[in-house]
């Protein structure tokens, strides 16, 4: 019997591997094992085999080149995809091997060692570790996680939540979708290490409505956890639970994700109170994004000295960073932060498409600022996206060619806000719909002497007057095409 590895994940299967996979069924003596994606999703359908040398690759394989596999011919050692090899991974070290609901997999290749850990330490103890270790939230605001911990569990309170932010909604982003689908059991790892260390008994995982393949593949894994004694210690049972979201991009806000999860619409609220201290039916809740929980477990298991060792001063750990638009290689991507915007694209993302050239690159999903090329010198760290008036947010990098209208770009942008603001505060709903009005007069050759102007007051507006990062960051697209392209929008 011969074993041929398969991603099952959603972006791999769209790239053809159910379609292997149903070519291949039926063929004798073939046992096809369906696993989680390394991400190079541009070389899918990714197919893997095991030899007496290691784990061969074909890639961009067709269903008729099984032959070829089965003789062995043709393939690349995987630890020679420089895509890979590059690469220094710890969130996902282990995806393109595990099968994504086997306890066994995930135990065999260091999974649980966080939460066993854990379980020797008191509370402050490893909330300790985790302030050693000087982990960030990996969603937008990038807040000392070990703050949160500290004052959710030194909260009085007779229930406390923690709950997973899985309503990933930035364009370009995917990597929490690809922990969900490929390895869910480490963000059960890192929920029940915060439910340990402030005093939880319940959880919920927030999915959005677009991830049904990840909802379903959570519910599977917490019945087999649950199933494996995982789900319960010494103060009893976490019970935990998937909620499946309704489709709004405001509730990747924490606080209108909470609305969201009392049963009403996803209305962000007034901070303070921040729901560590009054968060879900205002009780202490930690509400952190599925790749900050994810990164939990390793820190446990090898220590916050070991973590804070990587990266630079005010950005400590590895960073997902997710490759998508006019280059080479799409796909995800774990280093150190501290490359620079040119390394990544260049080294990993293989440069630009065929035929393409570089015109500006936005990181942060749609609220991110635009760069031209003359500062992709920048390191990929909280610290200097800060100073350059940017966000990291969740890592999704997108890269524009120069058939790419920055006006429409601009437009596409504040629409996208105007049609996803929850409607709470005025800067945000009344600036967003203005501000996209202007654009259309613009792109019409309509637009009066001064619009800019009104533009760039209305951002600064949204940015100081809103009450969430929605209405603050939406004007930064806007204005940084503007400053880097202003030929287009005379």
């Amino acid at each position: 019997m011969t074993r041929l590895y398969l991603s099952n994940d959603t972006s791999a299967r769209a790239a053809g591997t159910e379609r292997l996979a149903q070519a291949w069924a039926s063929a004798p003596g073939l046992e096809l094992v369906r696993t989680s994606a390394r991400g190079a999703f541009f070389l899918e359908p990714l197919v893997e085999r095991d030899l007496p040398g290691g784990r061969m690759a074909w890639s961009n394989a067709t269903p008729d080149d099984l032959p070829n596999i089965l003789a062995g011919i043709g393939g690349t050692p995987v630890n020679r995809i420089a895509f890979l090899a590059d690469q220094q991974r710890v969130t996902f070290a282990n995806f393109g091997m595990t099968r994504p609901l086997a306890l066994e997999d995930y135990g065999s290749l260091g999974g649980w060692q966080g939460l066993e850990r854990a379980g020797s330490l008191s509370p402050d103890a490893i909330i300790g570790e985790l302030k050693t270790s000087r982990l960030r939230g990996r969603g937008g605001a990038a807040f000392p996680v070990w703050s949160k911990w500290q004052v959710a569990k030194d909260a009085a309170a007779d229930q406390k939540y923690v709950v997973a932010n899985a309503d990933e909604g930035d364009a370009g982003t995917y990597c929490d979708r690809m922990i969900m689908e490929g390895e869910p059991f480490r963000l059960i790892e890192g929920m029940l290490i915060c439910a340990r260390a402030i005093g939880a008994t319940r959880g919920f995982i927030y999915c959005r409505q677009e991830y049904p393949a990840a909802a379903r593949t959570l519910r599977e894994a917490i019945a087999a956890a649950e199933r494996a004694g995982w789900l319960t210690d010494e103060r009893g049972r976490f019970h935990l639970e998937v909620f499946v979201g309704a489709g709004s991009y405001v509730c990747g806000e924490e606080t209108a994700l909470l609305e969201s999860l009392e049963g009403r619409r996803g209305v962000v609220r007034a901070k303070p109170p921040y729901p560590a201290l009054s968060g879900l039916y205002g009780k202490p809740t930690i509400v952190s994004n599925v790749l900050t929980f994810a990164t939990v477990p390793s820190i446990l298991a090898r220590g916050g000295d070991w973590h804070a060792s990587l990266g630079t001063e005010g950005s400590r750990g590895t960073m997902a960073l997710q490759i998508g638009g006019r280059v080479k290689q799409p796909g995800l991507v774990e280093i150190p932060f501290g490359a620079t915007l040119a390394e990544v694209i260049e080294r990993f993302g293989g440069g630009m498409a065929a035929g393409a050239r570089f015109k500006a690159v936005q990181i942060g999903g749609p609220l991110g600022s635009l760069f031209p090329a003359s500062r992709l010198d920048i390191p990929i760290c909280y610290d200097a996206f800060s100073k350059a008036g940017a966000i990291l947010g969740h890592g999704g990098i997108v890269v524009y060619d120069d058939g790419t209208d920055m006006v429409e770009l601009a437009r596409h942008f504040m629409a996208f806000t105007a049609d996803e603001s929850c409607g709470k505060c005025t800067p945000c709903r009344i600036g967003s719909v203005r501000s996209r009005e202007i654009l259309e007069q613009l792109q019409a050759g309509r637009s009066r002497p001064g619009d800019l102007d009104l533009l760039a007051d209305l951002g600064e507006t949204m940015k100081g007057a809103s009450l969430c990062a929605l209405g603050q960051r939406a004007p930064y697209p806007v204005l940084t095409a503007i400053e880097h392209f202003p030929d287009e929008f005379r």
